[in-house]
């Protein structure tokens, strides 16, 4: 069954070549019993290895069953030491940190074999050899005769052909030496069992073969075998040690030398405290610009305008980063120079206003249009009648809801307008409006002005066919315009209103703003007038004499009838959401209209609210990167330091990783051991890491919401960003381990075996 064809082994070492084994030619038969003796140097243990498969020959061949093994590659080996061999070997070898039990069932592990029939074979073996007492004590806590019945339990319980005992009595006194092959012959019969020994009574007394060994040759063999013509059948079982496993024995591993493992998970810790608080911080300030976006800025408008704009970060930094004054019912003029840059145009047509106006009434509020401010002839009459930049007044349309406009700003004075011919003034949050508004209006400038004095101001809207005459074939101004203001809708300021928050100034900008009937009422009478039906009729601007020309900007028959109140075509629309929830339908009814569209036939809407929080957002995240990308600097260092105690891990595990590879583990089996072990302690640092970041936390969040303006649960960590955190932990500890996980695995099991532990 065993057959051995003069086999070399020699150990060559710089330009030193030594002979362990030199042309040994053996047969072995099962049921046969063998000592092998000799002197020291002889050869005994390395024969033993290469039978055992541990070590490999330099030449000659090993023959299983008839079947050569010169082809044999690692993982065959493995195959043939895990399902023929049984190793007994003189320091016992067994694993330290796990149980008797465990110890025994670790080859059948290898073997594939469920957990139950494990279990029940190891208890089996364990009673064999008198050791049911025992089976969850570890090997620490045994005696030395005890130990080597524990590993004549696990030589035996997966079945082996061949039992190999290393100087199984050397370590032990006499009587024992006597009980414990006694115990080998009783639990190993019908086995082929080769022992070597230094004693040559006890081989005597228990072999009933005795070969002995001189420098590497064989001198005698009580009983020469022939070897038999057998056919090549020997396939062996693969083995495979499943990741469970190696968890189990990594974590049996740590729990001795549980300070020093808590130790490193802590430090392993530090970078994930430092990354996990940065998020948290940033998921904080997120989540505040969410819930400001639901609760400050949910009802603010989808603007669709001739142009479509970016806010720049600049402008909204200048204009946020105010200090607040104390006020009392006075308004405080100041010099407003601002401007926002247009992105692209749109061409707003009747199509999409009827496009508009078929939208399901239930995904939104209402619909606001507003026109060309310079369509409007505003008129005040103080030293005398003048006229009036609706541009510098910045003349706007008010939402057609007040119960929206006043969740945004406090109607600080007077009464909200109801009609066409009523205004209101709009103040900023610290009570400012630009003084070009007073200016215009005919109001003093000064360094207040109470609200008494604004408050029934009038001024007055002139129809076209009062406000300009015709002069030849160009229409002007009148030089007199007494009429136009007599004829004129008369407009009154009647409430004074002042916003409630920074982002409420994106609503409505600071200056007058009209109801909206006050846009049917104009344009009902422009389109009718003498000079919007002469412009429809010909290619010039009829108040310049200028013809139209697309490639001069606003020099067309489109933005002159605009100008002059005679389109209906709006040139901003603004779309009120029913409520937070259905602004997501509300833009994807938008963005349905441009499917399939040219690109330039396209229109874009601006969501201020959604660009103001983005704006904020990116902030956010732009600052997170950064605290972040100082934060991983300790996660990568954490990682050497792990990889470092890995590999001291190796060092101290050397003789496991020998027992192991002579149970039949392959060397990704050994990886696979290390690369456990930095999993747990990359799980430990995790969850430590995200448990201190937690703690850590409260006092945090408390501190950042006393200077923080009164918002609260600032520092928050998401449990997405809690699970990522564990993740990357495993992942970087994972790498930090793959080249001493590849150090152990490329170990020789031989040399691994003879370390002491």
């Amino acid at each position: 069954m065993l057959e051995l064809k003069n086999i070399k082994k020699f150990y060559e070492t710089a330009s030193f070549k030594q002979m362990a084994l030199n042309g040994v030619s053996l047969t072995f038969e099962q049921e046969e019993m063998v000592a092998i003796l000799g002197p020291s140097g002889c050869g005994k243990t390395t024969l033993l290895n290469i039978i055992g498969g541990l070590d490999r020959y330099t030449s000659g061949d090993l023959i299983i069953n008839g079947k050569s093994t010169k082809d044999f590659r690692d993982a065959d080996w493995d195959s043939y030491r895990n399902n023929s061999i049984g190793f007994v070997f003189q320091s016992y070898n067994l694993i330290n940190h796990i149980s008797v039990i465990d110890n025994v069932e670790m080859a059948l592990t290898l073997s594939g074999v469920n957990p139950k029939e494990k279990h029940e074979a190891a208890r089996d073996v364990l009673k064999q050899v008198g050791l049911e007492d025992h089976i969850h004590k570890k090997p620490t806590e045994l005696s030395g005769g005890q130990k080597q019945r524990v590993a004549i339990a696990r030589a035996i319980v997966n079945n082996p052909d061949i039992i190999l005992l290393d100087e199984p009595t050397g370590a032990l006194d006499s009587k024992t030496s006597v009980q414990i092959l006694d115990l080998v012959k009783a639990v190993a019969k019908n086995k082929l069992i080769i022992m070597v020994t230094h004693n040559p009574q006890l081989a005597a007394q228990y072999s009933n073969r005795v070969i002995e060994l001189k420098d590497g040759m064989i001198i005698s063999d009580s009983k020469s075998t022939q070897p038999k013509d057998d056919q090549a059948t020997y396939q062996p079982k693969k083995t495979a040690m499943n990741f469970f496993t190696a968890l189990k024995l990594s974590f049996n591993n740590l729990k001795t030398k549980l300070v020093r493992s808590l130790i490193t998970a802590f430090a392993a810790s530090i970078g994930i405290i430092g990354v996990a608080l940065v998020l948290s911080i940033s998921n904080g300030f997120g989540n505040q610009v969410n819930k400001l976006q639901q609760e400050s800025l949910s009802g603010m408008p989808i603007t669709i305008g001739q142009y479509s704009y970016n806010l720049s970060r600049e402008a909204l930094q200048s204009s946020f980063n105010q200090e607040p004054v104390e006020v009392g019912d006075v308004v405080i003029p100041y010099d407003f120079d601002g401007s926002r840059i247009p992105v692209r145009e749109n061409t707003i047509t009747t199509a999409y206003l009827d496009y508009l106006q078929a939208m399901d009434e239930t995904i939104y509020e209402t619909i606001s249009y507003s026109y060309e401010s310079g369509m409007f002839n505003l008129l005040h009459q103080g030293l005398g009648i003048t006229p009036v930049s609706a541009r510098k007044i910045n003349f706007s349309v008010l939402p057609d809801n007040n119960d929206y406009i006043l969740s945004q700003f406090s109607l600080v004075d007077g009464v909200m307008p109801v009609d066409y011919n009523q205004v209101v003034m709009v103040m900023d949050e610290n009570h400012r409006v630009s003084q070009d508004v007073f200016v215009e209006l005919g109001i003093t400038v000064a360094e207040e002005i109470n609200y008494n004095t604004i408050i029934g101001t009038r001024f007055v809207a002139a129809k076209n066919n009062d406000y300009y005459e015709k002069v030849g074939s160009i229409y002007s101004v009148q030089t007199d315009l007494s009429t136009a203001y007599q004829n004129g809708f008369e407009l009154e300021i009647v409430g004074i209103i002042k916003a409630q928050t920074d982002v409420a100034g994106l609503l409505l900008d600071g200056g007058i703003a009209y109801h909206p009937n006050l846009n049917t009422v104009f344009l009902t009478d422009s389109l009718v007038s003498d000079i919007v039906l002469e412009q429809k009729d010909v290619n010039y601007d009829v108040k310049t004499g200028v013809a139209f020309n697309p490639l001069i900007p606003n020099n067309t028959l489109d933005n002159a009838m605009k100008q002059l109140g005679g389109s209906l075509i709006p040139s901003e629309i603004n779309i009120y959401a029913a409520d937070f929830d259905q602004k997501e339908n509300l833009k994807n009814y938008l963005d349905q209209y441009n499917v399939d569209l040219e690109e330039e036939e396209k229109i874009v809407y601006n969501d201020l609210a959604e660009e103001f929080t983005n704006i904020m957002a990116s902030l956010i995240d732009g600052i997170s990167i950064v605290l972040i990308a100082f934060a991983a600097i300790s996660l990568v260092v954490s990682s050497i330091m792990i990889g470092i105690i890995t590999y001291v891990s190796v060092l101290e595990r050397t003789k496991e990783i020998g027992v192991l590879r002579s149970l039949g583990a392959r060397k990704k089996d050994i990886t696979r051991v290390f690369n456990a072990e930095t999993f747990i302690i990359g799980l430990a640092a995790g969850m430590v890491g995200i448990i201190l970041t937690g703690i850590l936390n409260i006092p945090l969040d408390a501190i950042l919401t006393k200077y923080a303006n009164g918002m609260t649960n600032i520092a928050v960590l998401s449990p997405v960003h809690a699970l990522l955190l564990i993740l990357v932990s495993i992942v970087l500890t994972l790498i930090s381990g793959l080249v001493p996980a590849r150090i152990a695995a490329n170990k020789d099991p031989v040399n691994a075996l003879r370390v002491e532990s």
